[in-house]
């Protein structure tokens, strides 16, 4: 009988282990995406995890939420020095995500300062 509870224990150990590394590890898309910062905080009670806000319409109605893992200090150092400038902001989307690595499925990894296509000359 302890046989099987610790072969199932190890099993279910075993799967939640696969699903984190799927989710962790395996992307549903990349890509990049341009808008005005408006948003980067350092947000939570038990967990603190940085999220951020782009605006990409004239309106403000086509809000872009992100995340950033705390690992990718230069890049939060960037937000946090272009908030309210025009960015372009490289992501990687996952299936899912968990409450300790971020509150989207959007994870910025790379900024670039951006002119505004708004205030060309």
């Amino acid at each position: 009988m302890k046989k099987v509870i610790v072969i199932g224990i190890l099993g279910i150990i075993a799967i939640m282990a696969i699903y984190y590394a799927f989710i962790y590890f395996v992307p549903y898309s990349e890509g990049v995406r341009s808008g005005e910062l408006i948003k980067v905080s350092h947000k939570g009670v038990v967990v603190k995890t940085w999220e951020g806000e782009m605006s990409q319409g004239i309106s403000g109605a086509q809000i872009f939420p992100f995340s950033v893992l705390d690992k990718d200090k230069e890049v939060i150092r960037k937000l946090q020095e272009y908030q309210g400038n025009y960015v372009k902001l490289h992501y990687t989307e996952r299936f899912a995500t968990f409450f300790w690595l971020g509150d989207t499925k959007y994870f910025v990894t790379k900024v670039e300062k951006e002119q505004s296509p708004h205030l060309r000359n």
